[in-house]
């Protein structure tokens, strides 16, 4: 079971973020940049020629969510000589941005299976029982079948979003991710797949 510690780490900014503010994050860390004028400690104002992304939120919604964000130190603003200003993300929006980014991960199901099986396998210290039990929840939010203790199978490629998971929590040095094209009960996973 996904600790109740591990749950708050992982939500612990949804309740102080809104919906345009996460989606201001994750274009900012998406390395989508934005125009602005003037100084955020004063006022800016978002340049009137923005990219698409950007276009599909009000303006002055974006106006308020920025300033929110600034307020809340998720964004940091460099101001340049042509009195223009650049926002970017702090550590601490990287790390709320990467949050959101590892509760909306998933594992597209393509048109053709390559008769690949990914196993992720951990080993986990006991004093870090709490990794174990994330590293758990998110294998099986993906969807992952427990193949054994810890030992998880999907069939689909996952690399990206097992990776991402394992940089997220610094758990690489506890995982293996391996390819394999038999595995000895494989009619089983394939009922419950249907690849």
């Amino acid at each position: 079971m996904f600790s109740r510690y591990t749950l708050r780490m992982v939500k612990h900014h949804a309740k102080h973020v809104g919906v345009t503010q996460q989606k201001i994050l994750l274009l900012l860390f998406g390395g989508l940049a934005l125009g602005l004028s003037g100084s955020p400690k004063q006022y800016f104002r978002v340049a009137k020629a923005v990219g698409k992304e950007w276009q599909s939120i009000e303006h002055r919604q974006l106006q308020r969510s920025l300033k929110m964000l600034y307020e809340s130190r998720l964004i940091e603003a460099i101001e340049h000589r042509d009195r223009t200003t650049e926002l970017v993300l702090s550590t601490e929006g990287k790390r709320t941005a990467l949050r959101y980014n590892l509760e909306n991960l998933h594992i597209k199901k393509p048109a053709h299976w390559d008769k690949k099986w990914r196993i992720v396998m951990f080993d986990v210290p006991e004093r870090l029982k709490k990794l174990r039990q994330t590293l758990h929840f998110h294998l099986k939010e993906l969807e992952f079948y427990q193949y054994q203790k810890s030992v998880f199978v999907h069939p689909y490629e996952c690399s990206k979003e097992i990776e991402f998971i394992l940089e997220f929590y610094g758990a690489r040095k506890y995982v293996r991710f391996v390819e394999a094209t038999n595995l000895d009960n494989e009619l089983h996973l394939k009922t419950l797949f249907r690849p």
